[in-house]
């Protein structure tokens, strides 16, 4: 019988940090097209792409909490790795 894999647990900082770099690069990219945008009745993109680049803000700081208690669950695995290799016969 095989053994399932271990679920991904990569480092999710990057993923926020990029969310947010994408908003922000979404309003810049949509910036010299404002008065058609506007004129077609989509004056409001502005402040949705400022609002997703600050809704990331709570998130990437979750993010850091997160990897760092990943950081710590995975010392703490080591560690025990490292005491039940020892003891073993």
């Amino acid at each position: 019988m095989t053994t399932p894999p271990k679920p991904l647990d990569p480092p999710m900082v990057p993923f926020a940090l990029a969310g947010i770099a994408l908003w922000i690069v979404a309003g810049l990219i949509m910036l010299p097209f404002r008065d058609e945008l506007a004129d077609a009745g989509h004056g409001s993109w502005f402040g949705i792409t400022v609002a997703g680049a600050l809704w990331g803000i709570p998130g990437l700081l979750t993010m850091i909490v997160h990897d760092r208690n990943r950081r710590r669950r995975r010392a703490k695995a080591s560690d025990s790795f490292k005491t039940e290799r020892q003891t073993a016969p």
